[in-house]
């Protein structure tokens, strides 16, 4: 018979494959219609009037796509939306940010180290934070900076930037940069159902009412939708961060963020650019190179100020680490720190078996964990969460200390 926690386990389980689902639709569809508008033959005199088309081949079959300006003459009956996929994305985003970090606040989403919070005070900045972020950043496009792109696009890095800032200093860094990316996620779902859409219907009203469509709002549409083509690639590294502590766990890791967009504007540059048959910019690749590498190098930067070596790949069995110099002294630090929640029956939290099923009650589970253990608690905070078991500072060098001397031996 199941019980409470186990359902909770499978609607989490079954909200996040929607979610997953929805995205990639809400993503392959938007980059797509971005593609498609930027390769179309514009040097056509079409007789429909259309201010491009394209052909293409798919799936067996050939598509003569064409695009109107404004909008076509005589509105069709069957005309196509393609908006559920955004809005479900952010539903059942939020669903997820509430089953995971509103319903595990204690674990996931407050950091006493960071800032002292009730859970019901996090949960409030958290929902606060999103509605006032799309706001701001949609009076930010309607006053006179949104008439200048690159002024606008300028001004809303800075944002995204002191977003970043302000969500790690208030949240656990698994949860300021999930945040970061629901923040810039509702950016987008709101350009959809706020601007995008709605102006979409004010020209189909227009036409079905017999008055020419004004061109400014297709132009405010089209603005939207460029800034959500550049914002997509960091949200999903963004979501993706929670399973990379040396992402989330790191002293820089607001700055992480921050170049993690410019990486997306980077990218989707390039890309823009062939869809364009404006050229190949492959400097676009090494300068998003040169941005990846330095994010790499600052999820340990803080190492760097120790008297110790670099960090090393671990290599070899799990013999080695058992009998590295330190282990024994590992080995009481994680049964002392980790082992309540990492053990066949948890004695802590709300779990009902060992998060990721890593149980580390015997020197050979520790040992067999051993990069695990160096890269979650050692080289980042990331464990425990929140650090809830007080895992001190001299006890998470003396784990790097254990792994380095396994890594030389």
């Amino acid at each position: 018979m199941y019980d409470i926690a186990t359902i909770g386990a499978w609607m989490e389980f079954a909200v996040r494959w929607l979610h997953v689902i929805t995205a990639i639709a809400w993503i392959g569809s938007s980059f797509y219609f971005i593609a498609l508008d930027l390769g179309l033959h514009r040097d056509r005199n079409l007789a429909s009037g259309a201010d491009g088309e394209e052909w293409q081949v798919h799936g067996g079959g050939f598509y003569h796509i064409q695009k109107y300006l404004v909008a076509p003459d005589q509105m069709p009956g069957d005309l196509v939306w393609f908006k559920w996929e955004s809005y479900w994305t952010w539903i059942s985003g939020f669903a997820l940010l509430t089953i995971v970090y509103y319903f595990g606040a204690e674990f996931y989403l407050v950091d006493p180290r960071v800032a002292d919070l009730a859970g019901w005070q996090a949960i409030c900045i958290s929902i606060l934070s999103l509605v006032l972020g799309w706001v701001a950043y949609d009076q930010i496009c309607k006053s006179p900076i949104g008439k200048n792109m690159n002024l606008l696009m300028g001004v809303l890095f800075v944002i995204i930037v002191l977003m970043a800032l302000f969500y790690t200093s208030v949240f656990s860094g698994r949860a300021a940069m999930l945040h970061l990316g629901a923040f810039t996620a509702t950016i987008m779902t709101g350009n959809v159902a706020m601007i995008i859409i709605p102006n979409q219907k004010v020209v189909v009203a227009d036409l079905l009412a017999g008055r020419k469509p004004d061109p400014k709002y297709g132009y405010i549409a089209k603005q939207r939708s460029t800034h959500n083509n550049y914002l997509t690639l960091p949200v999903l590294f963004l979501m993706l961060s929670n399973h990379y502590p040396l992402a989330f766990a790191s002293e820089y890791n607001w700055l992480i963020a921050s170049l993690v967009f410019l990486m997306g504007v980077t990218i989707r540059h390039f890309f823009n650019t062939v869809h364009a048959r404006k050229g190949n910019p492959h400097w676009t690749w090494l300068a998003t190179a040169i941005l990846f590498i330095i994010v790499m190098w600052l999820s340990t930067a803080p190492l760097y100020r120790e008297d110790e070596d670099p960090v090393e790949e671990a290599q070899g069995a799990a013999l080695r680490f058992a009998e590295a110099e330190g282990f024994d002294e590992v080995h009481d630090i994680v049964l002392g720190r980790c082992s309540m929640c990492h053990a066949a029956e948890p004695g802590y939290g709300p779990f009902l078996w060992a998060p990721k099923n890593v149980r580390l009650e015997t020197a050979d589970q520790i040992a067999r964990q051993a990069r695990a253990i160096y890269l979650q608690a050692g080289v980042t905070h990331a464990m425990p969460p929140a650090n809830l078991s007080y895992m001190e500072e001299d006890e998470r060098a003396a784990i790097r200390r254990w792994f380095r001397a396994a890594e030389k031996g």
